[in-house]
């Protein structure tokens, strides 16, 4: 399973990057799957649904599953979030797994980054980081040595990831 990650801030685009380029990557032949950190709470299920009365009621883990698909949702009930390589044991064999949200991971990312949201790029102090995409229609001047890709064109961002990886 090779490994590639996405950094950048919140609103840089990360998302639908990444939303635009698992057509392309399956289009490949590739089993793609991905894996978000995030920063806030968030449910998978809701108020009333089984499920939710089942994890609300004190169970560790709750299974649900169907003939379309399964989901596992895991309560740490206090316990310290799982690393990195302790999540990622917990997916199935793929070809290709995209990372989202795991800024500090030591895996091959490419930097989203926008000017708008103020902030700073991230690749200088991150030796993971192995490219750069941002809008080339942007005013602001990207200071970089790594290669700079155009946001936009997500075929050439796929190809880059693919070669980087070895996929191809």
């Amino acid at each position: 399973m090779k490994t590639f990650g996405f950094a950048g801030w919140s609103g840089s685009g990360k998302t639908t990057l990444i939303e635009k380029l698992i057509p392309l990557f399956t289009a490949r032949g590739l089993r793609v799957s991905l894996l978000k950190h995030a920063h806030h709470t968030f449910d998978v299920d809701h108020p009333g649904k089984d499920s939710w009365r089942h994890r609300h009621a004190g169970a560790s883990e709750v299974l649900v599953t169907s003939s379309r698909r399964w989901v596992l949702m895991h309560e740490l009930r206090g316990a310290q979030e799982p690393s990195f390589d302790e999540q990622v044991r917990h997916l199935s064999p793929c070809d290709l797994l995209i990372v989202e949200g795991f800024k500090f991971a030591p895996i091959p990312k490419m930097e989203v980054w926008r000017a708008e949201p103020g902030e700073g790029m991230l690749h200088p102090n991150d030796p993971h980081i192995v490219a750069v995409a941002t809008p080339f229609s942007s005013d602001a001047k990207v200071q970089t040595t790594l290669p700079l890709l155009d946001l936009n064109d997500h075929e050439v961002i796929a190809a880059f990831i693919v070669r980087h990886l070895g996929l191809a």
